[in-house]
């Protein structure tokens, strides 16, 4: 019997050698597995109950932790409860006033507010469907998305009615009803909400749509478009009900106070964060925006225990002076994507043991990886059980046109560990992908048939990503016209577009450029100048200044005879060139290229 247990324990022992040698990660993947299941099976016991969207899980927590704060904003603390009753007057007020029932499109463009949250979930209640805008975009751009994603009504936070001015009348006109979240207004065709909460029921309304179907459209998210404007990704309530497991899966718990400095318009916000903090039963300290001076201190005024990120965000926070708070402060866990493997370094040491999720995900899909190690860089990991989760693959594509290679029989191929691929995901129930609203072509493009076989459907994702031998995946590139930067997408067709308006320009091609210490790529325009006109920089600056938000204004101009292709340009580098700076674009001088260059000077 001992030779028994002695040759068990040698064997086992021999086992876990070998599993630490070759598969140093196997427990981290089988525990985030499992935990995946747990979830799953948490979320299909809901919907057995009857708790299938959204909307509903909160109503769920409203029920169950009615005096547990949710909402911490500023100086205000919201309760579940409260904003359940507060929606409940939203929604009473606009279907009295507005009209709005369910299947009505309706556009929200507010700062981070409670209101915002509680204006979305009286929407909701109404039926309706929410498209979030981007409150930095500009007039034309504001039209665009109005009319693409066919809203009937636009909903403004009182401090961006200023935004509006300019277009009111065309809006108007073209029969949408314009509110502000205000108790007054100085426009006469813009109508008033905040006046008539009080009389407003804080009791749901009732409403005569159908259950939604998970399939169904939930939400309209804008995203960078390669037609040269803004493109509506619709999101499903499966997808939407997904994001809300992200923060439970990262290790968050109910307990948690959760600091929110993004912007709400963005699914990492809304979804991940707000939704996350839904599942959880958990507290969201939302912020107006994001201040890198007020950061750690916000997080002991509040006792913030976890917060979400952006790879920008921590690179501020890392370059900021030290001060008392950055070390007395109870955060244990950061999410979020997007950072820089020496910025992750830098974070870690000097702000203590917080634990890092970097995580990946898109608007339109469902397809995501967390890195749940603690391996510095990766966006998560292409283990055997990931795949069990959510399929995905990682194909060879062309370098040139980025166009996935096909076999002899039209199939794509494969690539080996340690070579930069496609990623691709299978579109299906727990991956679906709804298209952009009024754009079949645009929707199209983004699918990929035939890819193994005949007949099945993947979402392309234009991102290039890297699987190392230890099955850890990087993200490479981003292909296609769009770029990121400052934490958003660019979209090179319609800063071309734009540029392309000005009388002294004959020629434009934008791209993005790396540089050393910032995330992302910045704008890099190559212009040709129409002959017997100079580069007027001050001129140029106005007209970005009324035309594009601030993130997708070029940091660099070249100024050409003739125009390399983008694929010819984009992997250059930056070069001198001109750079955005006082109200102008001035020469770029050797000794700036060369601060830049060493990363000592701030764009």
């Amino acid at each position: 019997m001992s030779w028994a247990i002695s040759t068990l324990a040698v064997g086992m022992v021999t086992l876990l050698l070998i599993q630490r040698k070759f598969y140093p990660c196997f427990w981290d993947d089988l525990m985030y597995y499992a935990r995946v299941r747990r979830v799953g099976s948490m979320m299909m016991a809901r919907m057995k109950r009857g708790v299938v969207t959204y909307l509903q899980c909160f109503e769920l927590q409203a029920r169950n932790i009615p005096e547990k704060a949710f909402i911490v904003f500023e100086e205000q603390t919201l309760t579940y409860r409260a904003v359940d009753a507060r929606s409940n007057r939203f929604a009473n007020a606009l279907k009295s006033h507005c009209g709005l029932k369910h299947g009505d499109i309706v556009a929200l463009l507010m700062n981070n507010e409670a209101d915002f949250i509680c204006v979305w979930f009286g929407l909701c209640k109404l039926g309706c469907e929410v498209a979030f805008l981007n409150f930095n975009i500009k007039s034309q751009s504001l039209r665009h998305c109005l009319h693409s994603c066919g809203a009937k009504a636009l909903v403004i936070g009182s401090d961006l009615i200023r935004c509006v001015d300019e277009v009111l009348l065309a809006l108007t006109d073209a029969g949408l009803e314009v509110w502000v979240a205000a108790e007054s207004s100085s426009h006469q065709s813009v109508g008033t909400l905040l006046d008539k909460l009080e009389s407003a029921s804080p009791d749901k309304p009732e409403t005569d749509g159908p259950q939604p179907n998970l399939m169904n459209n939930f939400l309209f998210i804008f995203t960078s478009g390669t037609t040269g404007l803004p493109k509506a990704a619709r999101i499903s309530h499966i997808k939407a009900v997904m994001c809300m497991a992200f923060l439970r899966l990262c290790g968050a718990r109910a307990c948690d106070r959760v600091y929110l400095t993004l912007p709400l318009y963005h699914m990492s916000a809304s979804l991940l964060c707000i939704g996350g903090c839904i599942e959880l039963g958990a507290t969201c300290v939302l912020k107006r925006k994001f201040s890198a001076s007020q950061f750690w201190k916000d997080c002991v005024k509040y006792d913030i225990t976890m917060f979400q990120y952006i790879g920008e965000l921590c690179r501020y926070l890392v370059n900021q002076p030290k001060t008392a708070e950055e070390v007395a402060h109870k955060v244990r866990l950061a999410a979020g994507s997007g950072l820089r493997a020496d910025v992750w370094k830098e974070f870690l040491r000097r702000f203590g043991k917080i634990q890092i999720r970097e995580a990946y995900g898109l608007t339109e899909a469902s397809i995501g990886f967390v890195n749940y190690t603690d391996e510095i860089g990766p966006i998560g990991r292409a283990s055997y059980f990931n795949k069990l989760n959510l399929p995905f693959e990682f194909l060879k594509c062309d370098p040139h046109t980025y166009e996935p290679i096909r076999t002899d029989t039209g199939h794509c191929i494969k690539v080996s560990k340690g070579q930069a691929g496609l990623l691709v995901a299978p579109v299906m129930f727990t991956n679906p992908f709804l298209g952009y609203a009024g754009d079949k072509a645009m929707s199209e493009r983004k699918l990929l048939r035939d890819v193994f076989k005949c007949g099945d459907v993947y979402f392309n994702t234009g991102d290039l990503m890297l699987q190392d031998h230890r099955n850890f995946v990087y993200f490479k590139d981003r292909i296609g016209d769009t770029f990121r930067w400052k934490g958003e997408n660019v979209s090179t067709t319609e800063v071309s577009e734009v540029l392309g308006c000005l009388d002294l320009l004959l020629d434009v091609s934008v791209y993005g450029v790396t540089v050393p210490g910032y995330e992302g790529r910045a704008g890099m325009t190559a212009v040709v100048l129409k002959d017997g006109h100079g580069l007027d920089g001050e001129r140029l600056y106005s007209h970005l200044l009324h035309t594009l938000p601030p993130y997708a204004w070029p940091c660099f101009l070249r100024v050409q005879v003739r125009l390399l292709l983008i694929r010819q340009a984009r992997h250059t580098g930056f070069s001198k060139s001109f750079e955005n700076l006082s109200r102008s674009f001035i020469p770029l001088t050797s000794d700036y290229f060369h601060t830049l260059s060493a990363a000592t000077t701030a764009l």
